[in-house]
């Protein structure tokens, strides 16, 4: 316990650090807020004002769908921010230039400095949008007030965190031995969150089987939001896989960082 709270002082120590320097620059940080917050608001604005001329998406109505995009951007987004320093760009910069070696000289936890190298306050107004969309859809949907919805969405949002926090991870380990991120990664990591933002049955049976059983985006977000709805889940699932597709994600995130510790024993440097 007490190596956990030397371990938080010194990761809230650099995020100081971080912030401090992000701001220096106000102009600069507002402009990159609000380029980051337009972005989110014209994907999701073609989304309002398209959907409502069809009365629906696959049977899904605009509230409905704005609960699974409002909570996969909330989760990716709150991910971003804090798995930043795995993004394999991020880490890649840092194994190409030399720079990570020093992490691993410097008396603090690897992983502590990895988490702290890039805290991206300008995400910020990105989390209060999702927020929004994700309130309009739980106003909007016909869910069930009560702690089991409640527990039900808490747990979701917490798997996609650590599910694409993992992804994060493992592309970052990856750059020890390609040096240069895989782009192959974006498309379990973006493609991924941009994929479960919408209703599964939309897609291709192999493509939703592919994304629930090999990859199990599914389990964290549309299972769960299948039962909140009243609705069946696919293939013949039992009710009950709504309930624990969430511990997906922590799943996928220990094996990530186990994996990172095989990289970082096996990391030689570029040279640099």
């Amino acid at each position: 316990m007490a190596d956990f709270r030397h371990h938080l002082t010194l990761y809230l120590r650099l995020l100081g650090a971080q912030i401090r320097s992000q701001g220096a620059h106000r102009t600069s940080f507002i402009l990159d807020a609000l380029g980051s917050l337009l972005i989110t608001a014209a994907e999701f604005a073609a989304l309002a004002l398209v959907l409502p001329r069809f009365g629906g998406l696959g049977g899904w109505t605009l509230g409905e769908i704005c609960l699974l995009y409002g909570l996969a951007e909330l989760a990716f987004v709150l991910m971003d921010i804090l798995f930043g320093g795995f993004d394999a760009p991020n880490l890649s910069a840092h194994v190409r230039s030399g720079s990570f070696s020093t992490f691993l000289l410097r008396p603090a936890p690897l992983t502590v400095q990895v988490f702290a190298s890039d805290f991206a306050l300008r995400r910020l107004p990105r989390v209060l949008l999702a927020a929004g969309i994700a309130g309009y859809g739980l106003t909007h949907a016909p869910l069930a007030a009560g702690p089991e919805t409640a527990a039900l969405l808490t747990a979701s949002v917490l798997g996609m965190i650590c599910f694409f926090g993992g992804l994060f991870v493992i592309g970052g380990t990856l750059t020890f031995w390609t040096v240069d991120s895989v782009e192959a990664m974006n498309v379990l990591t973006y493609g991924g969150r941009t994929l479960i933002s919408y209703p599964m049955d939309i897609y291709s049976a192999w493509l939703r089987r592919t994304f629930t059983y090999l990859v199990p985006a599914a389990f964290l977000s549309y299972l769960p939001a299948l039962h909140l709805l009243g609705r069946s889940l696919p293939d013949g699932l039992p009710g009950w896989a709504a309930l624990i597709g969430p511990l997906a994600g922590p799943l996928v995130l220990a094996g990530a960082f186990a994996f990172w510790r095989v990289g970082v024993r096996h990391y030689q440097g570029t040279g640099t």
